[in-house]
């Protein structure tokens, strides 16, 4: 008993590292651009009467949170003048992007957006890719910072400074629009993109190693282009390609061998059953006749915090289990929890059943999540942490969207009961790829000694 209180205490102990504590603030710089350019921008256009059709072009910004692995390569390899040698390669990058979100949200503060709509749009698009790169950044960041057994912790902090942030830019910018005007709005929120900045002053670079592996295979495959058989200009141009492009795919599924089909299997799939549910969660909530106040004191205020809750769940567990088992806990809450919604579809619903449901919903996303991010952190090699992880992150997502889409086509052919059955389903190949998976060495990053799943 004394070795098991012991072992929750060093688990807990997570918690107070500086590095886990410093991911609230790096999370609070994630998440303040993202509402800034999508739903709270929208509805600055909105209140501007701007048309529906032109506000909906604008939720074309977001791609660049989609495609980031392409330019992920590059936050990888390339040196920054100058900021490279104060910061070192990961707070370089921090502090370029963070600076280009503070001075883009400060250009669209001084704009008319019915005079010049279009110099919205294009520095919103610059705000946009600029937060997709500190996103970058930080992971590769978070991911080198420390062993993976601690990247469920850093998942949890990382998650409830990014939804804080979500309240600044969505709810403070909102009241703060109310009382003075949206540029004041967006002149404060630039102003706070501070904390960041300031974060990543005060932050210690993390190592950033290339093993004697990696560098083995980065000269087979240079040998194999052929990079010394051509002009120098072009041998350093081909070289780059292929250490920053072609090496971190050659070198994962080289390390996993046969497991890195079902891995990326894995990835794809893990988040589809809560994705396909969340599309359809607040129609069904307003079918069911609960008024929007409702939904909005329960599933954004209440739901808040129980996701946080479930993340620095997630995020003990992963310190005091390994990766694997909250792993599969949280695959298999997530399609429990699903036929939670059906339960509530098929019955006579009160404001405490929604309210069960919704926490019981939100605290297993948030074990899930950690979890998988810890999982994903565990895949990487240092040499190429922020292009596999971008890869990864994408992969996370793209699938899961686009299943997604098909959810009202379910919900309204076969109703509500029906279609949460059906997410509940979708998310059973997720559990069996757990499962396959934890029989399977799993080959985390080679470049850490300390790094162990379980």
């Amino acid at each position: 008993m004394t070795n098991t209180n012991a072992s929750w205490r060093s688990a807990f102990s997570v918690y107070a590292q500086p590095r886990v504590l410093g991911m609230i603030l790096l999370g609070f710089s994630a998440g303040l651009p993202y509402s800034l350019v999508s739903s709270t921008l929208s509805a600055w256009l909105a209140d501007e009467q701007i048309s529906l059709s032109i506000i909906g072009y604008f939720s074309l910004v977001g791609i660049a949170y989609s495609i980031k692995v392409f330019w992920a390569p590059i936050i990888d390899r390339l040196h920054l003048p100058v900021l490279f040698k104060l910061l070192g390669m990961r707070r370089s990058w921090m502090l370029l992007s963070q600076t280009g979100i503070a001075l883009g949200l400060l250009g669209i503060s001084t704009i008319d957006a019915h005079l010049h709509l279009q110099h919205v749009a294009i520095l919103a698009v610059c705000v946009a890719f600029c937060s997709a790169t500190q996103d970058i950044a930080i992971d590769a960041y978070r991911i080198e910072a420390v062993i993976p057994k601690y990247q469920g912790a850093m998942a949890a902090m990382y998650v409830f400074g990014y939804r804080l942030a979500l309240l600044a830019a969505g709810a403070g910018v909102l009241y703060i629009a109310e009382y003075f005007s949206w540029q004041s709005a967006y002149r404060f929120m630039a102003c706070t993109m501070l904390v960041g900045i300031i974060t990543t002053i005060s932050i210690s670079e993390p190592e950033h190693n290339t093993d004697t592996r990696t560098k083995a295979i980065e000269a087979r495959i240079e040998s194999v282009l052929g990079v010394n058989k051509v002009r120098p200009f072009i041998a350093n141009l081909l070289k780059w390609f292929s250490d920053a492009v072609i090496s971190p795919f050659v070198e994962f599924f080289q390390r996993n061998g046969k497991s890195a089909v079902s891995i990326l299997m894995l990835i794809a799939v893990y988040k589809m059953s809560d994705m396909a549910m969340g599309v359809m969660a607040i129609p069904f909530y307003l079918d069911l006749g609960f008024s929007k106040k409702d939904i909005a004191d329960i599933s954004k205020v209440f739901g808040f915090f129980m996701t946080i809750i479930g993340t620095w769940l997630g995020g003990l567990l992963v310190v005091r289990f390994g990766i694997m088992r909250p792993l599969l806990l949280g695959a298999v809450l997530a399609a429990l929890t699903n036929l939670l919604f059906a339960g509530l579809a098929s019955s006579q619903p009160t404001l405490a059943s929604l309210a069960w449901v919704i926490s019981a919903d939100n605290l297993s996303g948030g074990i899930a999540a950690a979890s998988l991010i810890a999982y994903l952190s565990s895949l990487t090699n240092t040499a190429y942490t922020a292009t596999q992880y971008a890869l990864f992150s994408s992969l996370m997502t793209l699938p899961a969207k686009l299943v997604g889409s098909f959810s009202g086509n379910v919900a309204v052919t076969f109703g509500y009961d029906v279609f949460f059955i059906y997410s509940a389903i979708i998310g059973l190949p997720a559990i069996v790829l757990v499962l396959i998976l934890m029989r399977s060495p799993l080959t985390l990053n080679p470049t850490n000694p300390e790094n162990e799943a379980d």
